[in-house]
């Protein structure tokens, strides 16, 4: 009997699976904002997708270009998607990689952590190390973070006819709240 109980420990504790800490958003927030001399632009998006998971440290976001609202006006949207970020031929942004800091994201607590990895933007991928605000609470993941993108930096081109109304430099500012899956 006793030899019983041993096998039946060993089978429940083999067949015990650690459950993943993944944790998922779909409504994450981009905003972005473009100050050139002559005007100013803003869109926003709040369909950014990601994953991040808490045991590995690692992440993955996504964005729709064509998600992005806002604008002056709907020409100037129509002018983003076909010109700049050709968002029929190359319809997402992509950001993923590892969290640089051992931090366990499952614990209550307020961290400054760093992400590093590919941004891919306009089918350009560059390495960036991007900073973040991460709040844990009630068992969700809350991350803020503002950051640069560089158009040159991803081959989106600014016409001349455009040049003072379109920055090089894109002001970003990112919200989302993960929850466990």
């Amino acid at each position: 009997m006793k030899r019983l109980s041993i096998i039946f420990a060993a089978v429940s504790l083999l067949s015990f699976k650690v459950q993943p800490k993944i944790f998922t958003t779909n409504t994450g927030m981009i905003n972005f904002r473009s100050e050139a001399p002559l005007e100013l632009i803003n869109a926003e998006s709040k369909e950014l997708k990601g994953a991040v998971d808490a045991d590995k440290r690692t992440f993955a976001f996504r964005i729709r270009i064509r998600s992005f609202e806002g604008f002056n006006s709907p020409l100037q949207k129509e002018h983003f998607n076909e010109n700049y970020m050709e968002s029929v031929k190359i319809p997402e942004a992509l950001f993923s990689g590892k969290i640089i800091e051992d931090v366990d994201l499952t614990i209550p607590g307020v961290y400054t952590i760093r992400a590093k990895g590919i941004l891919n933007i306009h089918g350009v991928p560059r390495e960036r190390i991007i900073k973040s605000d991460v709040e844990v609470k009630n068992g969700m993941i809350k991350i803020k973070s503002n950051f640069t993108v560089l158009l040159s930096d991803h081959n989106i081109p600014i016409p001349r006819v455009v040049k003072e109304k379109l920055a090089n430099e894109i002001k970003v500012e990112l919200t989302a709240d993960l929850v466990r899956k």
